[in-house]
């Protein structure tokens, strides 16, 4: 029997539509690395052979903070009941660097070994576009016996966006319960993580006004540690500088260093963990080609 002609078209297109589909998704290589980024388009957790972070101990005017972060990651690092943490406040404050700093502190702590995938906590990141496929994150690590810190940097939310319901049903639990071995940090520059004019629109036009807002504005009542961090006054930022400038070893004289970091700070229209960074990079830069150790070329 002779078969259809059609019929090879349509494997061909078949065999299309099955490279097109995204893979299903996979933790292959979860042992490789302590960190991982997810791309669920891909179906997969792509290793960070090193994650960007600095020690905690050099986060200066955030000790507060970085304290309950820390305890509350070591405690869930060693099986222990841990909340959800939201970050949020100030630019520049050190809220992504201390998670990162909290992550890499409670792997040391615990004794971990230095290889990658020795570390007993996962700090996995996911892109704020990504949140709706956090369900299924969490269901494949639901699996797994390690545990794992879900991170969402710069998290906020516009009109019209839904996406806040998935992460809202990850926090609460949902049917099945959130994972045990699954916490989820973000930070955020919004303290309720949405504009202040959509929450004001959506009261002035609702019949009950309080009701209009309070699914939205109470998704930050399920982070069990919400942590605010504010700008730095002067001497705090000079602290930050001198901090970074003794942990590079710098030779430059105290006052030397106050003056051209009250000037970068000046240049920069404001006062934060992350402009102490960047001056001390650019002055490590400029100490190590200056003609003389110390000396420096600018006024």
């Amino acid at each position: 029997m002779e078969s259809h002609p059609l019929l090879p078209v349509l494997d061909r297109i078949a065999q299309a539509l099955e490279r097109l589909s995204p893979p299903p998704p996979s933790l292959a290589g979860l042992d490789a690395a302590d960190a991982f980024v997810w791309h669920p388009t891909q179906g997969r957790l792509a290793p960070v052979a090193h994650v960007a972070h600095v020690d905690i101990g050099l986060l200066r005017g955030v000790e507060i903070q970085s304290r309950l972060v820390l305890d509350n990651t070591l405690h869930f690092a060693r099986g222990l009941p841990a909340n959800n943490v939201m970050l949020w406040g100030a630019r520049g404050m050190g809220k992504s660097s201390l998670v990162k700093a909290a992550h890499a502190q409670a792997n040391r702590t615990d004794g971990a070994p230095a290889e990658p995938g020795a570390g007993r906590l996962v700090l996995i990141e996911i892109q704020r576009e990504d949140l709706a496929t956090l369900p299924d994150l969490l269901a494949l690590l639901r699996t797994n016996p390690r545990r794992f810190i879900v991170f969402c940097d710069d998290l906020s939310f516009e009109s019209e966006d839904a996406d806040y319901k998935a992460l809202k049903s990850v926090l609460d639990g949902g049917i099945s319960g959130r994972p045990e071995n699954v916490l989820f940090y973000a930070t955020s520059n919004r303290r309720h993580l949405m504009p202040r004019d959509m929450i004001d629109n959506e009261r002035s036009t609702a019949i009950n006004p309080s009701e209009a807002v309070e699914e939205k504005v109470s998704l930050s009542d399920r982070f069990g540690l919400w942590i605010g961090f504010h700008n730095c006054a002067q001497d705090i930022f000079q602290d930050m500088v001198r901090t970074y400038a003794r942990a590079r070893d710098l030779a430059i004289g105290d006052e030397d260093l106050a003056r051209r970091a009250n000037a970068w700070s000046v240049s920069r229209g404001g006062r934060s963990g992350r402009v102490a960074w960047q001056f001390v990079e650019d002055l490590t830069a400029e100490l190590a080609t200056a003609p003389h150790v110390g000396e420096s070329t600018r006024p």
